[in-house]
């Protein structure tokens, strides 16, 4: 019984340690204030000025 525990954990080790890599991984740098996302629909030109509107129209009230 020892023996195969001792066989069952040393397997779970090896799956654990080869888990682990060296490989790089991908991963996206941010920068403040840099948007890199693709191109959002509610920054158009077109819906800048209504959106100023409806913000102005609901914020002075408070």
């Amino acid at each position: 019984m020892k023996k195969q525990l001792c066989i069952l954990a040393t397997l779970l080790f090896v799956i654990a340690l080869a888990a682990c890599s060296d490989e790089s991984r991908e991963f996206t740098m941010h920068e403040p204030g840099v948007y890199k996302g693709g191109k959002d629909p509610l920054l158009a030109k077109e819906r800048h000025q209504e959106l100023n509107d409806r913000f102005m129209k609901v914020q002075t009230d408070r």
